[in-house]
């Protein structure tokens, strides 16, 4: 039945896809604002879906005060790319160089609020995510990584990308971290599951700690929920 299930989802889901992001342009012309309001039809979409075929609920525990802030979030599905942007209020995204490359996708991404973050962590490369992602902290934008830099199953807690900390340097904004266990229901490989997601918000940490600190802390923060 898992199976079966999955195999409805992605076709459902894959199929309702194209015509959404094929449809950016038509709101990019009004702005970025317009593209936002876009991106979140496609996320509602996402969770119809996953309710009503999958059986997956999502428990939030916490509240994201008033204001912008540096969301460092666990990454162990596609599931939370798109729920917590509905959870967290549309912020922008440090995505992969190679996602910003794939054809429309990459362009639509980088409409919304895409921030480029390169494998191979150059100086230049690093000075330009810190441009990228300064300029959307100016529009009023709150800022998501995933500062582990890639997804991971139940159970692997890899040390947190360079990235992370340079931009918690350069963007001086409080940070939230934000611990999930999607990887339970939502496998990296095989069939999917009924059951219950929790996306935990974590205590608001200031800006300018040092290094060693906010990096033992995003990582205790964003792991609490792992039961590999």
């Amino acid at each position: 039945m898992n199976r079966l299930r999955t195999l409805v989802f992605t076709i459902l889901f894959y199929g309702l896809s194209v015509p959404i992001v094929l449809s950016v342009p038509i709101s990019a012309l009004f702005g970025r604002a317009a593209v936002i309001r876009h991106a979140h039809v496609w996320a509602w979409m996402h969770r119809l879906l996953y309710r009503t075929i999958m059986g997956i609920r999502v428990r939030v525990e916490g509240q994201v005060p008033p204001g912008t802030y540096f969301f460092a979030a666990k990454h162990q599905a596609m599931f939370e790319t798109l729920e917590l942007q509905l959870v967290l209020g549309g912020p922008a995204m440090v995505i992969k160089q190679e996602l910003a490359k794939l054809p429309f996708w990459g362009w639509a991404a980088m409409r919304y609020g895409g921030i480029i973050a390169d494998r191979e962590a150059s100086a230049a490369a690093l000075r330009s995510m810190m441009r990228s992602a300064k300029a959307l902290k100016a529009e009023g934008r709150s800022i998501l990584i995933y500062p582990e830099g890639t997804r991971v199953s139940p159970g692997e807690r890899p040390p947190l990308q360079a990235g992370f900390a340079g931009l918690y340097r350069a963007l001086a904004m409080p940070v939230i971290p934000v611990a999930l266990d999607t990887g339970i229901v939502w496998p990296k490989r095989g069939a999917k599951r009924p059951g219950v997601v929790t996306i935990r918000l974590g205590e608001v940490i200031p800006p300018g700690l040092p290094r060693d600190e906010i990096e033992r802390r995003v990582h205790a923060a964003i792991n609490v929920l792992d039961r590999g």
